[in-house]
């Protein structure tokens, strides 16, 4: 059993470390109290959910390759991050990229985003327990194609500040 082959290795894993005067159990329990952020792109490879089946496109921080059975809805990475944080004690957060969008399948354009499109996240997120962070996602677009975005020298392409 898979089951009983961690165990041992844990046990072993647990020896070794209590000769370095480590009690594991107690840095599990400390680990309990530290809430982890996951990331969205974790389970979808940065695709995001602005256009459907999108890829990176213009660079970014993809770094999980285009693995089989990504997420490919709001719905199946909120599943991934359920089964995710069922295995991973504690109290954690959500990380979204704005590209995370909740759009009801209509493209919204990352200057054109508000808490609304968030909206289903939020109360997901509630309903669950979990914190929240936000990214503004400064990549994978056509304003950011040239290399430039925040401190891109068109005056067009600033990003107008919230009030």
């Amino acid at each position: 059993m898979i089951s009983d082959k961690i165990n041992q290795a844990y046990d072993i894993a647990k020896e070794q470390y209590a000769q370095l005067d480590i009690d594991t159990d107690k840095v599990l329990d400390r680990l309990k109290e530290i809430p982890i952020s996951m990331h969205c792109w974790q389970g979808d490879d940065v695709g995001g959910f602005e256009t459907a089946g999108a890829e990176l496109s213009g660079g970014g921080i993809q770094a999980t390759g285009n693995y089989p059975g990504k997420a490919r809805t709001i719905d199946e990475l909120r599943t991934d991050f359920e089964k995710a944080l069922s295995l991973i004690p504690g109290k954690h957060r959500i990380n979204l990229h704005a590209c995370y969008l909740d759009n009801g399948g209509k493209y919204v354009d990352r200057n054109k985003i508000t808490v609304d499109h968030f909206q289903s996240w939020i109360d997901w997120a509630k309903a669950n327990g979990l914190g929240m962070d936000f990214n503004p996602t400064y990549f994978s677009h056509s304003k950011a194609d040239d290399g430039f975005t925040l401190s891109h020298p068109d005056k067009s392409m600033k990003i107008k500040a919230i009030s």
